[in-house]
């Protein structure tokens, strides 16, 4: 039997970089039909806490620029999803929150989502959710280095 090519560095990158691809295509549908941006759903799911968040947790959370995610917040809050307010702790920021008309939103796109969401199976959704935490911390790890 002839031994598999050793594993080129890049390999782990294309996978990612793949199946990211691959669930973010089918997650843009699901939104879709619910009349959601991946943008707003990485927004809803964030604010979906009910703590309320600083823009610049927003934007690092949502993966977005500042002027982006400004423009998402107004067009979110012009369709009453959320509202901002002043930090009471901080007067300088302000903190974004979900409206009751946000959450019910919320909650109608999560649960699309989780319907349209293919499982792996055997416990292996937890297993890929562990591995990738991990990546991801010892990669953020490496990169403070």
């Amino acid at each position: 039997m002839p031994t598999p090519p050793p594993r080129r560095p890049d390999d782990l990158v294309q996978l990612l970089t793949r199946a990211e691809r691959l669930a973010a295509r089918r997650l843009q549908a699901v939104l879709e039909e619910e009349g959601c941006s991946l943008d707003a759903w990485r927004v809803l799911a964030l604010l979906s806490d009910g703590e309320g968040h600083h823009m610049t947790a927003i934007a690092v959370a949502a993966f977005l620029p500042p002027p982006t995610l400004t423009k998402l917040v107004d067009q979110l809050v012009d369709q009453n999803l959320l509202h901002r307010r002043v930090d009471p702790f901080d007067r300088r920021r302000i903190l974004a929150h979900l409206t009751p008309r946000g959450r019910e939103y919320w909650q109608r796109v999560e649960q699309a989502v989780r319907t349209g969401q293919p499982t792996l199976g055997d416990g292996d959704d937890e297993l890929l959710r562990s591995l990738l935490d991990r990546l991801a911390a010892t990669l953020a790890e490496s990169a403070h280095v």
